[in-house]
Order: C-alpha cells, then structure tokens, then sequence
C-alpha cells in the first residue's frame, strides 16, 4: 500500500511540473514587477542626456559637468545598498509580497516628482530623491530571492528566476525605445519620470491584491501543486523563525566566490547601463533617436539570451551531462568572460566603425544573460532556507561598487568625445570581469552548505499535545538533492 501511494504521488509530481500553474502566476507577477523597477532605474540614465543639452522651450541644464552626472547616476545606488539585507531580514519576518509591493509604490511616486526637483537646477535635491529611490528599490532582489526560494522547484530554478530576472532587460530596453519619442513629445524629458512612476504604481497594486508569499498562503493553488512546490524547493516556513546562521556564512568560501561574481557582472552591467547613452551620444556621434533605440538593442538581445540560455542550463543539468557546480561556472564564464573580450576589442576600434561599435557593445551586454545561469541563482544553491539574506549580502557588497563605476568613469573621462579617456574605462571594466569570474571559477560550489540545515536542528520539529512533528518537505528536499543534484 506504501509502495503505491508513492508511485501515485510521484506521477502526480511529474504531472504537476508540467502543467502551468500558480507558480507560473507569480513568476509572472514578478517578472513585471522587475520590469517596472527597472523603469525606475533606467530613466536616469536616459534623461541625463536631453536634461544636459539646450531644449528650446524646456529646461536644460547643459552647465552640469561630468562631475555632477556623475555623482546624480550614481546617487541611486547610495540608498539601494543600504537597504540590502535590512530588506532580506524584514521579507523573512513580514513576507515579501508587502515588503516588494510597497516600496516600490513609494519609489513610483518619488520618481514622479523628480522633474519638480530640478526646475531651477538644484541637482544635490535630485541626488536626494534618487538616493530615496534607490533605498526603496533596495528591497526588490532580497524579497524576489526569498519568494523565489519558496515558489521554485529545484528542477525548474534555471528557467523561472532566469525569466523573472530577465524583467530587468526587458524593462531597461522598452525604456530606452520609447524615451526618443517621450523626449521629442510635448512633455519632453520630464514625461519618462511621469509614465515610469505611473506604471510602477500601477504594477504595485496589482502585486498587493494577487501576489502572496508562499504556496502555503495561496487560494488559487491546487494541493497537488502545493505540495510538489514544499517538497521540492528545500525551503521550509519554520526557516522565518530560525536566526540567520551569519558566522558560518561569512567563514564560507563558496560564498565569498558568489560574492566576487556578483560584483564582478554588476561592476559590468552598470557601467555599461549609465555610460552607453552618452558613449553613443558624445564619441559616436549619434543623434536622439538614434542613441534611444541604439541603447537598448543590447538588452533586448540580453532578454532574448536569457530566454534561450536557462533551459539549455536546466537540460545539461536534468540529463547529468553537466552538475550543478559546472553549469554555473560555465555559464558565468560565458556572461562575464565574453562582455571582457568585446570591451577589449572596442578599447581599440576606431570609432568611425560605428557598425562594428554597436554590435560589439550588444554582444557584451547581450551574453551578461548567461550569468543568469551562474551567480544569480546560485545563493538558492548554497542555502535555499537563506537566500534572501545571502542575496541581501552579495547585492549590498557588489552594489559598492555600482556606486564607484560611474564615479571611476566621471574622473577617467574629462572629455566625452575623447577615444582613449573611453579606452580606460573599457579596459578597467574588462580587468574587473576577468578577476571576479576566475574567483569564482576556482572556488565556487553549487552544492546546499551545511550551514543551511541549522534549520534542521532548530525548528524542523515541533511538540503539539505530546507528539513530535516532522518537517515532511525538509526531509523530502534533502533526500532530492542527494539523488538528483550532483556537485
């Protein structure tokens, strides 16, 4: 009678991953979510070139030097870092849904009032409001990681974070198509701040009504569906109770190697994300229209890539042709080690190749979508109990440095139309790949650490009226791993 209740049970699990369901809803969910906060991330980076050219008709403020771009780019990641693993311990303690659904709503409507900050210049009140932004976007990975961690199976990580994740180049490119035609419109560029923020918010209450934060706390679940997810995410609702295990987190090598990649692909990606519009813009010459859909082609690409790469990661996988550990690593190396040879290669183009400028641009920011398949998802590896506070940790720490890229390129770049000035900053964008992605080539795993089953020891049993209760789903987990994720 055992026997065949589990063989019943283990087709109804194999029946279950293959049909669409409330996992898919809330991936879906996320997804935009991701996208819209990227909005908010984005529209800088597109607005700092008309806000600092003459607008006839509208206010321009072309007296603003790189020194000050710089630092107004940059302002954003000054909040965004100190919000990391404070968001991390209060989606543990109160549930991501709240947490993501409404700092964002806060962050939408700021942005709709960054116009009103600059109307007579005052660029120090704007870095105010970016740096409110970025403290209030700060909870958007932390609390995505720990409702991934309790929405994604094992076998479906690869795919549904990589699509989640890949909101953030969908976002980035649908901004910078459409702020061309915002810019040339009667609202001019004040328009991004205001259609950006309006459709965070939009989004935000969306996620407040129809997201929730665990399978245990879904109506439109099926109890096939919602056990199949508990049994096999290895991510248990006793974990919110149970403290962080921090010293074993902060002696683990794995760990510092994810922290080293993480740093390694933001260093990159933000770099490029702040810098390309005025690159194209001021050393290639390109007009308005141009530089908007120019800009965002590469994260175009990018969110194609993620699309197509995930599941070939989850297939080398499921057919043992790769473990786990080396999946990751290769397909980090490919984000990361690719974007460095093209950067290496357009330090040293002429820049009246103009053709060969972009598509080498696209490729380096278009492969940084393998990397989906390497770091990002790696902290669900290591620890699926922490993941929220791991990726709290690493996107604070790698975060540092997205405050430095922009600032590092505004004192190497004096004169914007000057090739050799963008050489420098291409070749030390290069450097910094190379060296985060070799850490974690040499030192990273991609096996759950000892230290995740703290959660065993402390909470995975409970005394109700005299009787000791099992956690089924931990236990279920970890026979899973043992038997199917090698590495």
């Amino acid at each position: 009678m055992w026997r065949k209740d589990f063989i019943l049970q283990k087709v109804n699990f194999v029946h279950t991953s293959n049909n669409f369901g409330a996992r898919h809803v809330q991936a879906l969910l996320m997804f935009f979510g991701v996208c819209f906060s990227y909005f908010l991330r984005v529209n800088i980076s597109a607005a700092i070139v008309p806000m600092t050219q003459f607008n006839a008709g509208y206010a321009s403020y072309e007296y603003w030097d790189s020194r000050i771009k710089s630092l107004i780019l940059s302002s954003f990641f000054w909040g965004y870092v100190l919000a990391q693993v404070p968001a991390s311990m209060l989606a543990r303690r109160f549930g991501g849904k709240i947490i993501l659904g409404g700092a964002t709503a806060v962050s939408a409507v700021i942005t709709v009032f960054h116009p009103l900050a600059v109307v007579k210049g005052d660029w120090q009140l704007l870095c105010f409001l970016r740096v409110l932004v970025g403290l209030m976007q700060g909870v958007v990975y932390p609390c995505l990681h720990t409702l991934l961690a309790r929405w994604v199976p094992h076998s479906e990580r690869g795919f549904l974070c990589t699509f989640v994740y890949s909101g953030a180049q969908l976002g980035t490119a649908i901004l910078l198509v459409i702020s061309g035609s915002i810019f040339n419109s009667n609202m001019r560029w004040p328009g991004i701040f205001y259609i950006s923020g309006s459709i965070a918010l939009l989004w935000s209450l969306i996620f407040l009504l129809f997201g929730c934060d665990s399978p245990r706390n879904s109506n439109n679940i099926s109890k096939a569906e919602r056990n199949y997810i508990e049994a096999s995410t290895g991510a248990t609702e006793q974990s919110e109770d149970v403290d962080v295990p921090w010293r074993s987190i902060f002696t683990s090598v794995p760990f510092f190697a994810l922290i080293a990649a993480h740093c390694g692909f933001t260093w990159g990606f933000y770099t490029l994300l702040t810098e390309v519009p005025t690159y194209l813009n001021s050393a290639l010459n390109l007009d308005m229209k141009s530089n908007a859909l120019l800009s965002a082609l590469p994260y175009f690409v990018m969110w194609i890539l993620c699309l197509i790469l995930s599941p070939i990661a989850d297939l080398l996988i499921r057919r043992h042709i790769t473990s786990v550990t080396v999946s990751r690593k290769l397909f980090n190396s490919i984000g990361q080690w690719i974007p460095m040879m093209c950067l290496i290669a357009l330090s040293y183009i002429n820049q009246t190749a103009i053709t060969l400028s972009v598509v080498l641009l696209t490729v380096a920011i278009g492969f940084n979508a393998a990397s989906f398949c390497g770091y990002l998802v790696n902290h669900m590896d290591l620890s699926p109990n922490f993941a929220g506070p791991l990726m709290g940790i690493t996107n604070g720490i790698s975060n540092l440095l997205s405050i430095f890229a922009p600032l590092v390129a505004g004192v190497v770049i004096h004169n914007e139309e000057d090739p050799e000035e963008w050489r420098k900053v291409f070749l030390i964008t290069a450097t910094v790949y190379f060296l985060c992605n070799l850490l974690f080539v040499v030192f990273g795993k991609a096996s759950v650490q000892p230290w995740n089953y703290k959660l065993r020891n402390v909470a995975s049993t409970s005394t109700n009226n005299g009787s000791t209760l099992t956690s089924i789903s931990t236990i279920a987990y970890e026979n899973n791993l043992t038997s199917s994720t090698p590495g």
